[in-house]
């Protein structure tokens, strides 16, 4: 949706994904949605580079969720490619944090039976209270990491089969966003990014985004023209989840506070 003032035109999306046509949201809120987050938008400000509180909505925290997969995926540790090489029984998050890859959710995006070796599935809890547990594997990368397959593999028309998560989800916190940006006081609420770039053997991380600042735990004013930078380890480690999970792809998480990155503004 685009919107539009005196100070120039702002855009914003909302979405819903399902695999039953009878479980998405009527097409009116889906619109209506977009629209509050787009006008809402309007006449952003810049802001001074710093170091400060990052929080994402959870229309862009499943993207944090995402390169955690890719991290542990058994292709990535084989070749020794990964940050998280050298990580696994170790305390990555806080205690109170558990990311599940669960193929059997009812309707979900990734659910299955075997996978595209003929595998049986099974229910994974990747992170148990912050420590890494598994990794993600086909049978292929399971016989290089002298491991078995836990039902990861995925298969195309042609090629070699991959490895990929099924339904995989942050466990909610029990803070509702308001609350959660209420303990921050002063800070950043990313609601749109671009051009994420991450290194896959150090962890650095940085993207370009637009959101609202904090001041007084509440949005004071939009904001866009930043980009953000940290590292994915000491986000993970700061990391605590909202209470907002909801389901719309595969990959999925609440909102979600990163503890303090460095903000690059004017």
């Amino acid at each position: 949706v685009l919107a539009e003032d005196a100070n120039g035109m702002e855009r914003d999306y909302d979405f819903d994904s399902k695999t039953h046509r009878g479980d998405l949201r009527a097409p009116a809120k889906i619109g209506l949605e977009a629209g509050r987050r787009a006008v809402a938008r309007l006449s952003p400000r810049k802001i001074k580079s710093q170091k400060a509180p990052v929080l994402f909505d959870n229309h862009l925290s499943r993207s944090i969720i995402g390169h955690l997969a890719g991290a542990i995926n058994g292709a990535a540790i084989a070749r020794g490619v990964s940050f998280l090489k050298d990580k696994m029984g170790e305390q990555i998050f806080a205690e109170n944090i558990n990311i599940i890859d669960d193929p059997f959710i009812k309707r979900g995006h990734g659910s299955r039976p075997f996978d595209g070796e003929g595998v049986a599935a099974e229910k994974l809890k990747l992170i148990d209270n912050g420590v890494l547990t598994s990794w993600i594997l086909n049978a292929a990368h399971g016989r290089q990491l002298g491991l078995r397959s836990n039902g990861r593999a995925t298969r195309g028309v042609g090629g070699a089969p991959g490895a990929s998560s099924t339904n995989m989800f942050l466990e909610p916190g029990l803070q509702t966003p308001d609350e959660l940006m209420k303990s921050v006081g002063t800070g950043l609420l990313v609601t749109d990014m671009f051009g994420p770039q991450v290194n896959a053997n150090t962890g650095d991380y940085s993207v370009g985004c637009s959101g609202f600042w904090l001041e007084d735990g509440a949005p004071a004013y939009p904001v866009s023209e930043i980009t953000i930078a940290g590292n994915l380890l000491e986000m993970f480690a700061n990391l605590t989840p909202a209470n907002d999970l909801e389901f719309r792809g595969a990959s999925n998480a609440p909102t979600i506070l990163l503890g303090e990155m460095t903000v690059a503004g004017d």
